[in-house]
């Protein structure tokens, strides 16, 4: 069975769905990188990402660092809590050992207090260097989807400068000092079940919300009706069934198939069973 990744903002449509293919087939890796928080005392903390790179080589080397394709945004990380989070990162990458990640920041970040004021966040270190993460045994396989969460801890993050007063400047309030976690991980989560007819050879979408637009990944039924998409990372799928035949003369048409709600978990498949075509 043969499984595609589909990605959003690309040029061509499949069905609808404004993606373009890219298949996962060959000898590369997949990275994906992820943000989740853990809830803070703000009604917004959005942070002004500029850029995302990875090390490849050894601590001290300069030559090691890798911009991976992200496209700069501010992401209110209050949006991704509870187990949620935002896809920043996902592309063909070389197997190999991963040593940091580096986050740079712009000017821009900012957060909504309880009182519904904006007040704009300091990260000296973050609008140069960058934020750095050391990597413990980040290892990419062949042919493998390997995550990096990045869980930011809001409030350990923002510090309250102790001498600030209402009436003060509000850019002088908080300071932004990033505490994330890294959680690095294979993702081994997958959808599999059966469609009938088998005849109706159909077209598998699974489709997951995130901020970069739709992350779709699809396969097709093989001969018997079977199917199975791997490689996924956790969260709620839809799950789109596109017959690819026409029913035979006599025979009820086949039609589209959708399942909504599909909760998918970090290494289990989690099984639909057989859904009818026609």
């Amino acid at each position: 069975m043969k499984i595609t990744r589909l990605f959003p903002l690309a040029c061509a449509a499949l069905l609808g769905l404004a993606s373009c293919s890219k298949d996962s087939d060959g000898n590369t890796s997949k990275l994906e990188v992820r943000l989740m928080d853990a809830p803070g005392d703000f009604r917004s903390v959005v942070l002004d990402v500029r850029q995302i790179e990875v090390h490849l080589k050894e601590e001290k080397d300069p030559d090691g660092w890798k911009t991976l394709g992200f496209t700069p945004q501010a992401v209110n990380v209050l949006e991704y809590v509870n187990g949620r989070s935002a896809l920043l990162v996902s592309e063909d990458f070389a197997p190999g050992d991963l040593k940091e990640i580096r986050l740079i920041l712009g000017p821009d970040s900012y957060v909504i207090g309880t009182d519904g004021q904006r007040y704009d966040l300091k990260t000296p270190s973050g609008q140069t260097s960058g934020v750095k993460l050391k990597l413990d045994k980040a290892s990419l396989r062949e042919r493998q989807t390997y995550q990096l969460l990045l869980d930011f801890d809001v409030a350990k993050s923002i510090v309250e400068r102790g001498n600030w007063r209402p009436g003060n400047d509000k850019k002088e309030r908080y300071l932004l000092k990033p505490v994330i976690r890294v959680v690095a991980q294979d993702l081994r989560a997958g959808i599999r079940g059966t469609v009938t007819p088998a005849a109706a050879r159909p077209q598998v979408l699974a489709i997951r919300s995130t901020i970069l637009g739709p992350d779709t990944v699809s396969t097709s039924a093989d001969a018997s009706g079977a199917y199975q998409l791997t490689d996924l990372a956790a969260g709620t799928y839809r799950v789109e069934f596109f017959p690819s035949t026409t029913a035979p003369v006599g025979q009820p048409t086949y039609r589209t198939a959708v399942r909504t709600g599909v909760v998918v978990t970090n290494d289990q498949i989690t099984d639909l069973g057989a859904v009818s075509v026609q």
